[in-house]
């Protein structure tokens, strides 16, 4: 059973992974030429002052959250939190990158020594 909900994981993760690098490979925004039509307008998951970096700071926490529950089997925790932390092109986007990624380890840590 605990095999089946790691294997599921483990797509669900390289299901994201892929998507991340196709958004990130595709020049301009893909998601807003989906949703609008537009290759220019990006969405905003929630409004908020600093833009579209609170995206980042989602999809990176979610990234990472299903990264480190696959590694955690492998017992490759670092490798994982360090190709997360450096992966950004913007220095807004780092920071968001970097937030959701490190919010991720620390909440897997807190759910852990409980």
């Amino acid at each position: 059973m605990k095999d089946n909900i790691f294997n599921s994981i483990k797509l669900i993760y390289y299901f994201v992974l892929i998507i991340l690098f196709i958004i990130y490979l595709f020049p301009g925004s893909l998601i807003g030429y989906l949703l609008y039509g537009d290759f220019g307008k990006q969405p905003d998951l929630i409004d908020n002052p600093i833009g579209t970096s609170i995206n980042h700071f989602i999809y990176f926490f979610i990234l990472a959250f299903l990264g480190f529950i696959n590694s955690y089997k492998e017992k490759k925790f670092i490798n994982s939190l360090t190709f997360f932390l450096y992966l950004s092109f913007e220095i807004n986007d780092l920071i968001a990158n970097n937030s959701g990624v490190l919010f991720a380890y620390f909440l897997l840590k807190i759910i852990k020594y409980k």
